[in-house]
């Protein structure tokens, strides 16, 4: 393999000169440009693109931290943010934590040594303390970390008052309502917030299941439909994370009750898994491809110099009307 020692002798210029071209470092001069690019050419030069970003005090690699891939909503994000960071000239690194208990702790332990140059998170396993120590290239997907931590998410609050109100307008009276987990402070405790004070405030009977912590795999929303039926729990609408709707209209229509006319389905995120299914569910939608393009933005910002505090950045949602509702 050739050398940029040899690119400098075939192209008759010094070494440092061709460093300065590749590390774009100083100035070089129009015509040595394009004969040290005749030289790189005819010597099947490739630069070496890890010394070149350690030259830059960068790896040019963005690890993205995520519970569980196979989750359709961290599916999708993931795709985004990939398409996004090439885009922005980085490499992904995928980090699925899920099944090993101290990775995110290692990932952020991989930002502090400098393998990589930022992270963006959707993981809720760790305490926010750690993060908290920590003054790198860091944007939270959906979760309150630390003042100097910006924050992604979308408007969980308007998202609640979407599924209770067309719930509520297709005549349901006893709601199945599966919340997620008050053990951390997250953007999305709003939705839930929000959905419970409108359907009180219509004096609309709600059993309300509390998901456990951290928990997004299909075989846990499988066990907790299962626990649902178990109690004996009478509904007629349901509000729900997608799989989780999704297994629970399966459950209910295989006892026998018909989608929509017994039961009414909003989901929630409205990933391409909603539009999969007979019927089609209603869901009210989080623009995913709009989360990973701001998560980007602003770890870009962040790695180049730019400090913010405090920063939160809503996206809004919207209502996508299925079959699963009559309204």
């Amino acid at each position: 393999m050739a050398s940029i020692k040899d690119v400098a002798q075939r192209a008759c210029v010094g070494v440092g000169t061709v460093s300065r071209m590749l590390n774009d470092s100083g100035y070089v001069a129009e015509e040595t440009r394009k004969k040290i690019e005749v030289a790189m050419k005819e010597l099947n030069y490739t630069p070496n693109e890890l010394a070149r970003n350690l030259y830059h005090k960068r790896t040019g690699i963005i690890a993205v931290l995520v519970p569980n891939v196979s989750n359709p909503f961290f599916s999708e994000f993931v795709d985004h943010a990939e398409t996004e960071l090439y885009e922005a000239g980085f490499k992904m690194m995928l980090c699925n934590t899920v099944k090993e208990r101290n990775a995110e702790l290692e990932y952020l332990d991989m930002l502090n040594r400098h393998i990589v140059d930022g992270v963006i998170t959707g993981v809720h396993s760790l305490d926010a303390k750690e993060y908290r120590k920590m003054h790198k290239p860091i944007v939270a997907l959906d979760r309150f970390l630390g003042e100097h931590i910006p924050v992604v998410a979308v408007n969980h609050k308007e998202g609640g008052r979407l599924a209770a109100e067309t719930l509520i307008h297709n005549g349901c009276k006893k709601i199945l309502h599966f919340r997620g987990s008050t053990a951390i402070e997250s953007p999305y405790l709003e939705r839930h917030s929000e959905f419970e004070r409108i359907m009180e405030e219509h004096q609309i009977e709600t059993y309300s299941y509390e998901l456990e912590w951290n928990r997004f795999d299909s075989g846990y929303y499988r066990e907790a439909v299962e626990d649902v039926f178990s109690k004996g729990i009478d509904f007629d609408g349901v509000f729900a994370v997608d799989q989780l709707a999704i297994e629970c209209m399966n459950e209910t229509i295989r006892r026998h009750r018909k989608v929509p006319r017994d039961v009414k389905f909003v989901a929630y995120d409205g990933t391409f898994i909603t539009e999969m299914v007979e019927p089609k569910m209603t869901a009210v939608v989080q623009p995913i491809e709009g989360l990973a393009k701001e998560s980007v933005r602003l770890l870009s910002d962040l790695i180049n110099g730019k400090e913010y505090k405090n920063k939160q950045v809503l996206l809004g949602v919207q209502l996508r009307k299925g079959n699963t509702t009559i309204v």
